[in-house]
C-alpha cells in the first residue's frame, strides 16, 4: 500500500513537471520581441499571414512561424572582379552597394535569397556599365558610373522589395602597363605645363620690359618737351625784356646798326663751319656807312 502511494506521488510530480515544461514552451513560442530596425514576417501554416512592426508579438504555438527582416540600410561591398571596357582594357573593380528592404514580404517571397541576388546583380551591372565606357571615361567619370549602376539595378530590386540608395566605386585598378603609360603621360603633361608657364613668364617679362621702356621714353619726351617749353618761355621773356629796354631807351638807327654789327661779329667769331649772312646785307652796309659818317663828324669837331 505504501509502495503504491509513493509511485502515484512520483507520477503526479512527473506529470506536473511535464505540464509546466509544456506551458513554458508554449509561452516561449507564443510571445516574441522584435527589436528596433527589424520587422517580423509571420507565416501561418506555411502561408504569409502578417508583417509585424518592432515590439511584442503574440503567435499561435506550432501554427505560426515568424522570420525577422532587417530594414536598415546595409552596405554590401562586392569582391574584386575584372571587367572589360569598351576599348578592350581589363580593369579590376570593386563597388559598395547601399541597399535597404522596404517591403519585407517581397524580400522573403519574391526571391529566395535577396542578399545573394543583390551581389550577383551588382556584378552583372558592373560588367554592363563598364562595357559601354572607354578606359579614360571609366577613370574620370565615377559619378556617371555610379548613376548608371543604380539605374541598371533599380528596376530589378524593386520587384524584390529592396531599394538601392546609392552605389560607390571603391577601387578601380587598370593593368600595370596602362598605369605606366598613364604615369609617363602625366609626366609629359607636367613638363609641357612647366614649359608653358616658363614661356608665359618670359613673355610677361618682355612685355613688362617693353612697357617700362615705353613709359621711360614717354617720361623722357615729356621732360624734354617741358624743358623746351621752359627754355622757349625764358627766351621769349628775355627777348621781351630786351625789346622793352630798347623801346624805353628810344633807339636811333645808328644804335640799331651798332647792335646788328655786334651780332654779326659774334657770328663770325663762332666755331661754326658755315656763316649765315642776313638777307638785309644792304641795310647793314647802310648802317656801317651811317656809323662811319658819325665818326668822321666827331673827328672833325674834335680837330676844330
Amino acid at each position: 500500500m505504501i509502495v503504491a502511494t509513493s509511485g502515484a506521488s512520483t507520477a503526479v510530480v512527473v506529470l506536473a513537471v511535464v505540464i509546466v515544461l509544456i506551458v513554458v514552451i508554449i509561452m516561449i513560442r507564443s510571445v516574441r520581441v522584435i527589436q528596433q530596425g527589424t520587422y517580423g514576417v509571420v507565416k501561418r501554416l506555411g502561408q504569409f499571414h502578417a508583417v509585424k512592426p518592432p515590439g511584442v508579438v503574440f503567435l499561435i504555438p506550432f501554427i505560426d512561424r515568424m522570420m525577422r527582416i532587417d530594414v536598415r540600410e546595409i552596405p554590401r561591398t562586392g569582391d574584386h572582379q575584372d571587367v572589360i571596357t569598351k576599348d578592350n582594357v581589363s580593369v579590376g573593380v570593386s563597388a559598395t552597394i547601399f541597399s535597404q528592404v522596404i517591403d519585407p514580404r517581397s524580400a522573403l517571397f519574391a526571391v529566395s535569397d535577396y542578399e545573394i541576388a543583390i551581389d550577383q546583380l551588382g556584378r552583372t551591372a558592373l560588367r554592363a556599365v563598364f562595357g559601354g565606357l572607354t578606359l579614360d571615361e571609366a577613370l574620370s567619370e565615377r559619378e556617371r558610373i555610379n548613376s548608371q549602376l543604380q539605374q541598371h539595378m533599380d528596376p530589378v530590386t524593386e520587384k524584390w522589395g529592396i531599394r538601392i540608395n546609392r552605389i560607390e566605386i571603391v577601387d578601380m585598378l587598370p593593368p600595370a602597363a596602362v598605369l605606366q603609360a598613364m604615369s609617363l603621360q602625366k609626366e609629359a603633361e607636367q613638363h609641357k605645363r612647366a614649359q608653358i608657364l616658363q614661356s608665359e613668364g618670359q613673355k610677361q617679362s618682355a612685355i613688362n620690359t617693353a612697357e617700362g621702356g615705353k613709359q621711360a621714353a614717354i617720361l623722357a619726351a615729356e621732360g624734354q618737351r617741358e624743358a623746351l617749353i621752359r627754355e622757349s618761355e625764358g627766351r621769349a621773356q628775355a627777348i621781351a625784356t630786351v625789346y622793352a629796354a630798347i623801346l624805353d631807351s628810344n633807339p636811333t638807327p645808328e644804335l640799331l646798326a651798332v647792335l646788328q654789327l655786334d651780332t654779326l661779329g659774334k657770328l663770325v667769331a663762332s666755331s661754326n663751319a658755315k656763316l649765315v649772312v642776313p638777307v638785309e646785307t644792304a641795310g647793314l652796309m647802310g648802317a656801317s656807312q651811317a656809323l662811319r659818317s658819325l665818326l668822321d663828324q666827331a673827328a672833325d669837331t674834335g680837330g676844330s
